[in-house]
């Protein structure tokens, strides 16, 4: 085998420890990144060109998608939700996740939601036409109008005020969504009218929620510049 071709089966990782390879503009990406920041674990981080990916990232993740986590065993796991599941329950010290069956299982659904709501919604805006774009967007702000409504219930059974999911602190639930919400900021680069949740009582919930996950040091720890956001 030449030295060429033994450099592409080769890749870099944190020899017992753990390695993320990712891409900071990538919002599913982010996910592991906070779960990473949250449990206060050291790790090396590889950053990944998605529009030059290295000739062995395949190796890593045949799909080719951000993120892949390297564990200290040498094992590989792929999917963002799983891979921040797997941090949280790694180092349960950091409290990302309820130990309760039941509150991780609605936590799920609220996930769920969340994804058919507002990350698909979301997508299908940036990709509209001229002549779709304002029904896409309603269907956005639909979308948000139901996420709202689940927080609101959510903190009425749990008897809890907010603004986050478990109470005052940022934990799993923000960790998946943080960087979809933040989506919303950059939506001006893609509609000359940009996107704004109405400041209206069936928006409330959301509009609490969003805020405080903007101001939260978890957030702006992993927020890219949204200059490259944009770009990417």
């Amino acid at each position: 085998m030449s030295a060429e071709s033994k450099a592409q089966l080769e890749y870099p990782y944190e020899e017992n420890g753990y390695t993320l390879y990712s891409c900071a503009t990538c919002p599913y990406a982010q996910r592991a990144l906070r779960a990473f920041t949250m449990a206060g674990v050291p790790f090396r981080l590889v950053e990944i060109d998605l529009m030059n990916k290295p000739s062995w990232y395949h190796l890593l993740n045949p799909l080719l998608q951000v993120p892949t986590l390297r564990t200290p065993s040498g094992d590989i796991l792929t999917e963002s939700l799983i891979i921040a599941e797997y941090v949280a329950d790694q180092f349960p010290a950091a409290e990302m996740l309820p130990t309760s069956a039941l509150a991780r299982a609605k936590l799920r659904l609220f996930l769920q939601l969340f994804s058919t709501n507002i990350i698909s919604a979301y997508y299908r805006v940036i990709r509209a036409t001229t002549e779709n774009m304002q029904v896409e967007k309603q269907k956005l702000l639909e979308g948000v109008q139901e996420v709202s409504r689940a927080l609101e219930k959510h903190w009425g059974e749990q008897d809890n005020e907010g603004p986050f999911w478990l109470g005052n602190r940022f934990t799993f639930v923000e960790v998946a969504t943080a960087s979809f919400i933040h989506l919303f900021k950059v939506m001006d680069y893609y509609s000359d009218d940009g996107f704004e949740v109405p400041d209206t009582k069936e928006y409330a919930a959301f509009r609490r929620w969003a805020s405080a996950i903007e101001a939260d040091p978890t957030f702006t720890k992993v927020k890219p510049d949204d200059t490259k956001l944009i770009a990417s």
